[in-house]
């Protein structure tokens, strides 16, 4: 299967909940409750994008941004 819309993704790590908000077709912004270590991040922010999008977690994955606030996901 081939991987389709790319989104800009803006996170906001330690927040104190979990939240995702559409900017635009192609935005979202992101607050996760995980700090930025080791990937914790990152984990947390492809699950609450999976959930928002209705979506399974095998189909989202980050192309760009592993260690910036400022991620590009691909979803399929």
């Amino acid at each position: 299967m081939r991987w389709g819309k790319r989104l800009s993704v803006v996170v906001t790590p330690r927040a104190k909940t979990e939240r995702v908000e559409r900017l635009d077709d192609t935005q979202l912004r992101v607050a996760i409750t995980e700090p930025p270590w080791e990937g914790q991040a990152n984990t947390a922010v492809v699950g609450a994008v999976a959930r928002f999008l209705g979506v399974p977690v095998s189909h989202v994955r980050i192309v760009r941004g592993l260690t910036s606030r400022r991620k590009v996901v691909e979803v399929r």
